[in-house]
């Protein structure tokens, strides 16, 4: 069963087949595919959620615009340096900047704590998750020192796209975006969440055929959590078998990707993060964050912000990561094709 080679019908059945079960042979193959290319490493990444004011108002989102309930934050300049002098300290190389779509912080802005981050931690990688931002503004970040862009596609058919989001956000936009962080370089994050309202084993499929088009370096992955002061709030979660199986069969597709075990799937399940690294997850993201702010960023219900999915936490996942006969690695982390050019 050559899964690479697979159009649209057969991914379908064949995530049809594998939704309430996990098949043993596509989990081994996925991490056999990870082990071939990055051996038994986990990748580890100091995450700092830089602010939960966000101007867009996606349907699934805790910290959508609408919703009025949340208490908004923002760190400055100085408390990001903080959070990464404290990771630098801890052993972290890849610092990960994420937040809402904050106009607070502009290019001038950003451009300087990407460079003062790259000036104090010159041997650091600088991953940014922002939005979606204009092709000019990309190559300042670019310029600037960043390393990498996350931006999840969330779903790659039309007309599930605009079930999830307003009018003023499109599936071409997303696209545009990340095509244009591709050409400026930068390694690139995809990505979806699996079992969210009005999704089918169809547009899975197609999820994971525009992901073999792209070919980002990077792919995250993890299920749908309902938060209760959105639109979806009734809505179930995502199941856990499922989305260890949309991870498995990225990683067979796109066996050269960094995939994270997600806070998410260690959120619905307390073996959730485990299972990830078992199907092919090789990243694990810890909070740098200030932990006044970690309840504040809440995208759904219920998210794991203290305990394993803290950077204080190191010791407890380096035993998990152990048992797994994996072990932590505190490097930069780069997509093996990008280590491959540094080397060049």
């Amino acid at each position: 069963m050559d899964i690479s080679a697979m159009n649209k019908s057969e991914l379908t059945e064949l995530i049809k087949l594998n939704k309430d079960k996990t098949d043993k042979a596509l989990i081994d193959k996925a991490f056999s595919l990870r082990k071939k290319y990055y051996g038994d490493k986990v990748y580890l990444r100091g995450l700092i959620e830089v602010s939960n004011f966000c101007k867009n108002d996606c349907f699934y989102c805790g910290i959508r615009c609408a919703n009025q309930k949340v208490n908004r934050y923002r760190l400055s300049h100085e408390e990001i340096m903080s959070c990464c002098k404290r990771g630098y300290e801890l052993g972290f190389h890849t610092f990960v900047l994420q937040g809402g779509e904050d106009d607070f912080f502009d290019d001038e802005t950003m451009c300087k704590i990407i460079g003062e981050i790259k000036e104090n931690y010159p041997d650091c990688a600088v991953t940014l998750s922002l939005g979606e931002k204009t092709k000019e503004t990309y190559k300042k970040y670019k310029d600037a020192g960043a390393d990498r862009y996350l931006l999840r596609h969330e779903s790659a058919t039309e007309e599930h796209y605009k079930k999830l989001h307003p009018v003023s956000l499109s599936l071409k936009n997303r696209k545009r975006c990340l095509y244009d962080l591709k050409d400026l370089g930068f390694q690139v994050g995809a990505g979806f969440m699996v079992g969210s309202p009005f999704q089918t084993e169809e547009y899975l499929a197609e999820d994971l055929l525009f992901l073999k088009e792209l070919s980002p370096e990077m792919v995250g992955i993890g299920p749908f959590i309902p938060h209760c002061d959105t639109p979806f709030r009734d809505y179930a979660q995502g199941p856990l078998e499922l989305t260890i199986t949309m991870l498995a069969l990225t990683r067979i597709l796109l066996p050269k990707s960094l995939i994270p075990a997600t806070t998410a799937l260690g959120t619905i399940s307390k073996d959730g993060r485990e299972m990830g690294l078992l199907a092919g997850a090789n990243v694990i993201m810890p909070n740098l964050s200030p932990l006044d702010f970690r309840k504040d960023y809440a995208l759904y219900n219920d998210k794991a912000y203290t305990g394993d999915e803290a950077a204080e936490s190191i010791k407890k996942i380096e035993e998990k990561v152990s048992a797994l006969g994996l072990k932590i690695d505190f490097s930069r982390g780069d997509n093996i094709d990008f280590q491959k050019e540094k080397q060049q």
